[in-house]
């Protein structure tokens, strides 16, 4: 509802802000057509090239953990596992399907990009072009690619940063129950929802208006919110916050996509190309210099809130990656503007630039060139998850041909034991049809599914170093993994060991726990 025409006992006077210029309640028209076609666009190519390639090694865990639904994992929340685990009860072994939430999720995050812009007074023109870029971002292509937390945290944070600005531009407080809802989702989702919701906080302390913490609709949102999160909460709490030690893992850059602190700030010029930069810098300074924006300061508070908090909490850079849809919003329109000045011949110039920058930079996020070829180009030094989509089954394969060298009466006591998630997730995936057991692992949750049977006097140990095995009576190194595609990703060349342990595996299992 727009502040005009609500009921003046419904709305909160400002104070300390200055009333929006859109107060009124007129809006741009919305450019449904040309934004729907970018969405459609978009979705329509990452359902095209989902079957390429293989799964992440986080997509092999989400569809472990969706077969031991629970409230709560040592690394995330349940809502992706539970998407996993109703994509995968629909259609088992389709990746198509089993990546489809994310190209839909993808298109949303257009068409909310562009709403926010509309919410900002951008126009239909302005409106196209920050959908088109959030379109074509690496953070945004490589995500939505795969089945991943990233996937439905980008649109979480676009929806509750779209609510926000219509609850300032209007007054309408009751919008506070929409956004506790959506930010008790987003939140069951990752937690990274919390970092955006403290920030927002804060870019109210110091930019108003304050009037929002005088409202009993600001805090029945919060309730909702800490309702929805609560049972994840609980779950944490009863097993003694294993998320903490995840997080204390990942600022010590033992994550394949880890960052040093100081990288946050400067990489955010790659997950949005370097060509589209200045937009969301403009976007940015708007938030902050513009006074018909000065209603909505807090969300431009709000950036530099979270990356002093990724920096000093140890995240990884596309953490920041939720406010490129308000921050391109905010930028579109001066974008255009000052492209409508310039000369036709540069205007033209400038639009092929964009396309082509747009298309160059999808080889890296997605996976358009054959298999074969990856090993002969820069992608998997670019793109760290690339690589981990490539030669599971192959490595499953050794892992199998480790088990079947063993004799018959050893087997039926023999398990898979693996270094981590993703080794251990593909053995469940692939190892039925090469006649393996179901997989053991002390990496995240799978370490609560854990331990191996007393009857298992045999280990197939996978991923581990030599010094690892202290557990074992004897062990002998047995093979080692090959992709078949000379792609040097995580697991390329690592050891298969065969381990006869020398206790009983319950007591084996707690020095096996790893949450890094």
């Amino acid at each position: 509802m727009d502040a005009a025409s609500q009921p003046a006992t419904e709305r909160e006077p400002r104070g300390d802000a200055a009333p929006p210029a859109t107060a009124s309640g007129t809006l741009p028209d919305f450019a449904l057509l040309p934004v729907t076609a970018v969405a459609g666009l978009l979705a329509g190519l990452l359902i095209a090239v989902s079957g390429r390639y293989g799964y992440h090694r986080d997509e092999l865990y989400f569809i472990a953990s969706g077969r031991h639904l629970a409230w709560g994992y040592p690394d995330q929340p349940p809502f992706v596992p539970l998407i996993a685990r109703l994509m995968t009860d629909l259609a088992p072994g389709s990746l198509v399907l089993l990546r489809l939430p994310s190209a839909l999720a993808a298109g949303l995050l257009v068409v909310l990009t562009a709403l926010l812009t509309r919410e900002l007074g951008g126009g239909r023109t302005a409106q196209v072009v920050a959908g088109a870029v959030v379109a074509v971002a690496p953070v945004v292509t490589g995500a939505s690619h795969l089945l991943s937390t990233t996937t439905f945290d980008l649109p979480a944070w676009a929806l509750l940063c779209l609510i926000l600005l219509r609850i300032l531009r209007t007054g309408d407080n009751r919008l506070w129950l929409a956004a506790g809802l959506v930010a008790g989702v987003g939140l069951l989702d990752t937690d990274l929802v919390a970092f955006l919701i403290v920030a927002v906080v804060a870019g109210l302390v110091v930019a108003g208006p304050r009037w929002m913490f005088r409202s009993g609709w600001f805090y029945a949102g919060g309730a909702i919110a800490l309702a929805l999160w609560s049972p994840y909460v609980a779950w944490q709490a009863s097993h003694g916050w294993p998320e903490l030690a995840v997080a204390h893992s990942i600022a010590a850059g033992k994550s394949g996509s880890s960052a040093p602190w100081w990288l946050i700030v400067p990489e955010q010029f790659v997950l949005v190309p370097l060509y589209f930069s200045p937009i969301w810098i403009a976007g940015l300074v708007r938030l902050f210099r513009d006074s018909r924006l000065r209603w909505c300061r807090a969300v431009g508070v709000a950036w530099p809130v979270l990356a002093v908090a990724f920096m000093l909490t140890g995240g990884k850079p596309y953490y920041l990656a939720g406010m490129y849809p308000v921050l391109l919003a905010a930028g579109a329109q001066p974008t255009v503007d000052w492209a409508v000045r310039t000369r036709v011949r540069l205007r033209r110039g400038l639009i092929i630039a964009g396309i082509a920058m747009g298309v160059l930079v999808m080889p890296t996020t997605l996976p358009v060139l054959p298999v074969s070829v990856v090993h002969q180009t820069p992608i998997v030094a670019l793109n760290y998850d690339a690589g981990e989509t490539i030669g599971w089954p192959a490595f499953v394969g050794e892992i199998a041909a480790v088990y079947q060298s063993l004799p018959p009466a050893e087997r039926a006591h023999t398990i898979v034991l693996t270094g981590n998630y993703g080794e251990a997730g593909a053995v469940d995936r692939f190892g039925l049809a090469d006649g393996l057991p179901v997989a053991y692992s002390g990496h995240m949750g799978f370490w609560y599914w854990g331990p191996p049977p007393a009857a298992a006097t045999t280990a197939v140990v996978v991923g581990y170093d030599r010094s690892e095995l202290g557990f074992c009576r004897t062990v002998r190194l047995a093979g080692q993994l090959n992709n078949r595609e000379d792609v040097k990703d995580d697991e390329q060349g690592g050891p298969v060991w065969i381990c006869q342990p020398d206790r009983s595996w319950a007591t084996i299992w707690p020095s096996q726990k790893d949450f890094g």
